[in-house]
């Protein structure tokens, strides 16, 4: 049975007291107890929250530099991150690739590095718009797996979600259809069962991001391979993100 999971990505939001009121609000909300609940806020808010949340959401990290230590002026290393119990990375969003141009080979790095020091991995995958207006999206998402993810062992893998998120419904109010995250996820599973094996695929977690939230959710969890969501805005508030967790 894969599991469900419901990722609020925080981004470069929310000022300290706002955090605290965010926070205050996600401990007294009522999520549903089959679903992971995941917050990935600023680093500078981590160590904090790790102690400040109740026990069942888990405080992730957005990023990660894959040195242990070193002179790395403004990077935060994996060893730290792991210092103060934090178990969950991003890896390979949208605005890591696009804006500060992370490669699939650095990702890839990521990856490793992530997974042999035992942190479980958010990866994610998807098409700008004009590759989408192309009808190239499988092939590009595709090529994004398997320069960066398919090269771990099928037991490396159980460490690992996919989060699909269409770039071009990633903060513009557009959101893909329930058809074609569905089709999207399906072939996400698909190239696991061909690149490992139908149990593998069966037991990966694929998340959908790009615009999910209240209104859509249930839709879109209702599709058959989609297990869940990583939430952008709509994880800033805490009945928002609630509600997007109890769709199911």
């Amino acid at each position: 049975m894969r599991q469900k999971i419901v990722a609020g990505n925080w981004k470069m939001n929310l000022q300290s007291e706002e955090v605290d009121s965010l926070v205050n609000a996600l401990n007294t909300s009522n999520f549903p107890s089959d679903v992971e609940i995941k917050i990935f806020p600023s680093f500078i808010y981590l160590d904090r929250l790790t102690k400040a949340v109740k026990n069942d959401i888990h405080v992730g990290a957005q990023n990660f530099f894959y040195e242990q230590k070193g002179a790395f002026t403004g990077e935060v290393s994996y060893a730290q991150l792991a210092s103060i119990g934090i178990k969950d990375v991003l890896i390979g969003h949208s605005e890591r690739r696009s804006i500060f141009h992370e490669s699939e080979l650095l990702l890839k790095e990521k990856v490793d590095v992530a997974i042999s020091n035992g942190l479980n991995v958010i990866f994610c995958c998807g098409e700008p718009l004009n590759i989408r207006e192309s009808n190239q999206q499988e092939d590009y998402v595709k090529k994004q797996l398997e320069e960066s993810l398919f090269h771990l062992t099928a037991e490396q893998l159980k460490q690992v979600v996919i989060a699909y998120e269409p770039v071009w419904a990633i903060g513009t109010g557009m959101t893909a259809t329930s058809d074609q995250a569905e089709e999207m996820h399906l072939s996400i599973r698909n190239w696991l069962k061909d690149k490992y094996n139908e149990e593998v695929a069966n037991n990966v977690s694929i998340l959908y991001g790009g615009s999910c939230n209240a209104s859509n959710a249930k839709e879109l969890f209702a599709c058959s391979n989609v297990d869940g969501g990583l939430i952008g805005g709509a994880a800033l508030d805490a009945a928002s993100f609630s509600s997007i967790a109890n769709s199911y």
